[in-house]
């Protein structure tokens, strides 16, 4: 896997989140950083989904978590070798490559085994032994491409089966009797210049016959093997080498150690850790889904750091990037919300802003870098700013989000206040969600004074529809808050044409105690002009959470 950087929103993410991710990243590959892709931490919301649908924008794809995965630390191509080579084919590229292993696969690249040198040693114990004969599975045509052989006759020259080697060195009587002893249609018969056992063999029909020293048959052999169907290759080397290269003209699917599994991209490295101890050479094939191999990872890659680095942007609290970002380096942070506690290894750039949304500077970066904007991103980003300024009314938008709409409107031919009362029907579409659903949809967490809260926020132009759930969204908020052990779990649900907000809580009994905003309904509080989360609730909220924890 070759290096990304990820370009990534808060879970739960909203509109603003996701289409700073997708923008921000065009702007990076449009700089000449073409390994840069937007992701989401979560499952968007409908007026999210309407924007990049309406705009034919790509949706970035789901990245549920950064765990640490097997892929994360790939950095070379795959190098693997077919299981039909033969293993002298497969050696010689070890060493030329300077490998310590060797993946083999099938004739469609599936992983079937593994060559290392601790395989090769036992197979060579296991069939170069002088107490019992060995039988050695090679082709004809393995035979002419490890010997560097010059083929003669040919039969059958792809099939490949296991055959004894009989060396011609002792006197003719000795010879027949020893070749009588094995099956002569297996055999694979080395000699010279010896016609007669040339002869002798061929009416046999041995397998092979394999003449040393570039020797070639006796007068009228040829047609003699060919009657008989046995193949005649000639040797340039001598004897010894001929007999040795033999067993080099194994097929390497033969010799390789299938019990190394193969491990997926996605594997966890904790899921990795036991198999990679007991693996030889100390490294594990990695493969795709369809058991193609994309890699080998060894022991000491999970040392290093992995080929993933990380830009966060519409965040900057660890509570609300996704799950496993501390394993990996942040190399920006672009956000318009409070500063959280993030402590980064190296120094990076940091922008943050006092304005209403993350798709306003994502908007002037692109100016100031002097790129134009395509008109689809122009467009979702546009979509970005109203959505998180609630078409530029909320108390959070400021003269540089409305100068950036205007821009931005102008570059597209939309019109805001149409397009915003689109986003704001796209945002209505909530009936269709669960309880818990609406608590998921971009929710945040936030700390104060040791004690843990979730705030999440919903828009709608019929507030009285989540009333009538409101022992639904009641009940999933303390189902939530329980199983997340917090302070109290809230859900804003801001009144899109009136510009108020009702806030339903669940929460301990001593934060209840603490809430003072004039209340519909046990559980659902009155905030009439609040609109914003990030402004106007929050710094209320932490007031309470740190009352509640004294």
């Amino acid at each position: 896997m070759k290096k990304k950087i990820y370009v990534i929103g808060h879970r739960n993410p909203d509109t603003d989140s996701v289409v700073s991710a997708a923008a921000y990243a065009q702007l990076k590959q449009a700089q000449g950083v073409s390994h840069c892709a937007a992701v989401r931490a979560g499952k968007i919301n409908p007026q999210t989904e309407y924007v990049f649908t309406r705009f034919k924008v790509p949706i970035p794809e789901y990245l549920p978590d950064l765990i640490p995965k097997a892929g994360y630390y790939l950095t070379e191509e795959p190098v693997t070798v077919r299981e039909d080579v033969s293993l002298w084919e497969a050696l010689e590229q070890m060493q030329r490559e300077s490998l310590r292993v060797l993946p083999i696969v099938d004739k469609n690249g599936v992983y079937r085994a593994m060559l290392h040198y601790r395989n090769f040693a036992r197979y060579i114990i296991a069939n170069i032994n002088p107490h019992r004969k060995s039988y050695f599975p090679v082709s004809i045509d393995y035979l002419v491409d490890t010997l560097r052989a010059k083929a003669e006759v040919l039969f059958d020259n792809q099939t490949v089966k296991k055959s004894p080697i009989v060396v011609a060195a002792s006197y003719t009587a000795f010879f027949r009797r020893h070749l009588e002893e094995e099956r002569p249609d297996d055999a694979l018969v080395i000699m010279g210049d010896r016609w007669d056992l040339q002869e002798f063999s061929i009416r046999r029909k041995v397998r092979a016959l394999i003449l040393t020293n570039g020797l070639t048959l006796g007068p009228g052999l040829a047609d003699l093997a060919r009657e008989n169907r046995v193949s005649v290759i000639s040797s340039p080397y001598d004897t010894s080498s001929t007999a040795m290269l033999i067993f080099y003209s194994a097929p390497v699917g033969a010799v390789g150690d299938d019990s190394v599994p193969l491990m997926r991209c996605t594997d966890t490295v904790k899921k990795l850790r036991p198999p990679l101890a007991q693996a030889p050479s100390r490294c594990l094939p990695i493969g795709d889904e369809a058991g193609h191999v994309v890699g080998v990872l060894f022991e000491g890659d999970l040392i290093r750091d992995p080929n993933i680095e990380v830009i966060l942007v519409d965040h900057n609290e660890p509570s609300q990037a996704v799950e496993g970002l501390e394993h990996y380096r942040i190399i920006e942070v672009i956000d318009h919300h409070r500063l959280g506690n993030l402590a980064t290894r190296d120094p990076i750039t940091f922008i943050n802003k006092v304005v209403g949304a993350t798709c306003t500077i994502i908007t002037n970066l692109y100016r100031e870098a002097g790129i134009q904007i395509e008109k689809s991103i122009a467009s979702i980003l546009l979509c970005g700013i109203l959505s998180d300024t609630l078409i530029l009314q909320s108390a959070t938008a400021t003269a540089t989000d409305r100068e950036a709409a205007e821009y931005l409107a102008s570059l597209t031919g939309l019109h805001i206040e149409q397009l915003g009362q689109d986003l704001q029907l796209a945002a209505g579409r909530l009936n269709a969600y669960s309880a818990r659903e609406l608590v998921e949809l971009d929710q945040k967490e936030y700390r104060e004074a040791g004690a843990a809260y979730s705030v999440s926020q919903i828009e709608t132009d019929d507030p009285e529809s989540m009333i009538a759930r409101k022992g639904e969204l009641l009940g999933a908020l303390e189902t939530f808050r329980l199983e997340q052990e917090r302070l109290f779990a809230a859900i804003l649900v801001t009144d899109v044409t009136l510009l108020d907000s009702l806030l339903f809580v669940a929460g301990t009994k001593n934060f209840m105690g603490q809430i003072n905003f004039p209340k519909l309904e046990e559980g659902i509080y009155i905030l009439k002009g609040v609109v914003s989360r990030k402004k106007q609730l929050i710094p209320l909220l932490s007031e309470l959470a740190e009352k509640a924890a004294e």
